[in-house]
């Protein structure tokens, strides 16, 4: 019996929150289902129906996710290397006590996808395992869908917990209005800052701005 894992990534580009990784492990006769699910790029999904199957594909299939926190982000010094060694770490997971032939594919975040597959081989406990890294591959593998749906749901509980904390942060991407909003009367609030990702150009810009407006 062969087995497949799909693992891809929601919330890497945000000035706010964290970078999810998301895994899903399946038996391979087991595609056809995730597409009756409905298992789809959850970017093809609405919130609602993307909850739902979300749910569902948790009851059914063994997932992993790691979540890589703002203060992680700002410390690397190449995000790829970093989603590199997180997606090394679910395989790694999510492949315990597993014997069988497994194949991970992978929606590859750099431009050179043999580079960065290469650089996931190099971090996997199981150096016997397959990697495949692809571009879209979240639209064209049924298992990379649901982990992406997955990894966007999960996103998604952690912007509602920082929402909670410090308030209204919109989605966390730059171009939210409500995100610009935040961020503008918030970038010198102590609670604020573990959320906010500080090595991002948007928030240098901005604090160079604040900096600006201060001393005239």
């Amino acid at each position: 019996m062969d087995y497949i894992i799909g693992i891809d990534d929601a919330g890497r580009g945000p000035a706010i929150g964290p970078m999810i990784l998301a895994g899903v492990l399946i038996e391979k006769s087991q595609e056809k289902d995730l597409k009756e699910i409905g298992a789809v790029d959850s970017k093809l999904l609405t919130p609602k129906k993307r909850k739902a199957i979300g749910d569902e594909l948790k009851k059914k299939y063994k997932y992993h996710f790691e979540i890589t926190s703002p203060k992680e982000i700002d410390e690397c010094e190449n995000l790829n290397t970093l989603e590199a060694i997180k997606a090394a770490m679910i395989i790694g997971k999510l492949s315990e006590g597993v014997n069988e032939k497994i194949e991970a594919i992978i929606d590859c975040p750099s431009v050179n996808t043999k580079a960065w597959q290469a650089e996931v081989e190099k971090y996997l406990s199981k150096p016997e395992i397959k990697i495949k890294a692809e571009h879209k591959a979240d639209f064209n593998y049924p298992v990379v869908s649901a982990a992406s749906i997955i990894a966007k749901e999960t996103r998604e509980d952690e912007v509602i917990k920082i929402t909670k904390e410090i308030g209204n942060i919109g989605s966390g991407y730059p171009a939210d209005p409500y995100t610009k909003e935040f961020l503008e009367k918030n970038l010198d609030n102590p609670k604020a800052q573990q959320f906010i990702r500080h090595s991002w150009a948007t928030i240098k810009n901005l604090k160079k701005k604040t900096d600006q407006k201060k001393l005239f």
